[in-house]
């Protein structure tokens, strides 16, 4: 089990998302291609603005505590339309995967999510992410529909806090 310290993502956090975003293998069943640098630059100007008006969600850099490394990033999304749902997602460096990260960070989102007013949590995955989906069965979520999202395959999945 690792101990997982979660930070909103700062103006000075930009080189840490970007080695996400711009990683073809992160990148592979979010969007099918990794993003250029002046678009992610859009983007996380973007997260920062969500960062700064919501206390309660946002997008977190993900540090293993005991040895300080960069793990990844994870999301807790207020819907704008709907303040009681949020969207729960995560990316994690390749050289991290399959090591239990993924559900211990879901945890924390979770965890997260429960101190808050959020009454639904959301995540939309790619369908043939067997990993994220096996993750977030095991952490309550029940799938709700597999349609096109933005023109990508993606499957619906929901918990009731």
């Amino acid at each position: 089990m690792h101990t997982l310290n979660l930070l909103k993502f700062q103006e000075i956090d930009f080189a840490d998302y970007f080695s996400l975003v711009s990683n073809e293998k992160v990148m592979a069943q979010i969007t099918e291609y990794a993003i250029p640098f002046e678009e992610a630059q859009i983007d996380f100007q973007n997260l920062l603005k969500r960062n700064e008006k919501y206390e309660h969600s946002g997008s977190y850099k993900i540090y293993d505590s005991s040895t300080n490394e960069f793990i990844g990033l994870g999301h807790l999304t207020l819907d704008e339309e709907n303040n009681e749902v949020a969207e729960i997602g995560y990316m994690i460096k390749p050289e991290y995967w399959g090591k239990g990260y993924g559900g211990e960070i879901a945890n924390v989102l979770i965890e997260k999510a429960k101190n808050s007013a959020l009454k639904t949590l959301k995540a939309i995955i790619d369908p043939d992410n067997i990993a994220s989906r096996k993750i977030l069965i095991k952490q309550g979520f029940v799938s709700g529909k597999i349609c096109k999202i933005g023109g990508l395959p993606g499957e619906i999945l929901s918990k009731k806090l």
